[in-house]
Formats: C-alpha cells, sequence, structure tokens
C-alpha cells in the first residue's frame, strides 16, 4: 500500500507543525521536569503543559519561518 503524499505546496505548513511539535514537547518536557521533579506529578502535568507550548508555538512559527529563512539565506549559499 502507498500512502498518498500532499503537494509540495504544503510543505510551508507541515514543516513549522512538526518543528512547534518537537519542539514545545521539549521544552515543556524540560521545564515542567525543572518546576516539579521527576515523578508522578510531572507525568501528570506534562501533557497540558505541551498543549498550551504547542497552541503558542505553532502560529508563532507560521509567522516567523519566513523571516527566519531570509535570515539563514544571509549565511548559506544557494
Amino acid at each position: 500500500m502507498r500512502i498518498q503524499k500532499l503537494p509540495a505546496s504544503y510543505m510551508r505548513f507541515v514543516l513549522p507543525l512538526v518543528i512547534s511539535i518537537i519542539m514545545s514537547c521539549i521544552v515543556s518536557g524540560v521545564s515542567t521536569l525543572r518546576s516539579v521533579g521527576l515523578g508522578p506529578e510531572m507525568l501528570h502535568l506534562w501533557p497540558g503543559n505541551w498543549l498550551v507550548s504547542w497552541m503558542i508555538a505553532f502560529p508563532v512559527l507560521l509567522l516567523v519561518m519566513p523571516v527566519a529563512r531570509r535570515i539563514a539565506g544571509l549565511f548559506v549559499a544557494s
């Protein structure tokens, strides 16, 4: 069975989606761990903290990605 892929034009939405999921998960996990320590409370709080972080991170990335690409283009040959 072959998986149907999205058209290339969707990359501008899919890339920030994937980056925001991964980064907000890691950052909220580290932040929650530092706040409450390793234990059951951390595992209880982390998903909610991650969701709030992701809800902020995804729209921010949609806005910031074009600017970040332009800045990176100043340092990287195309």
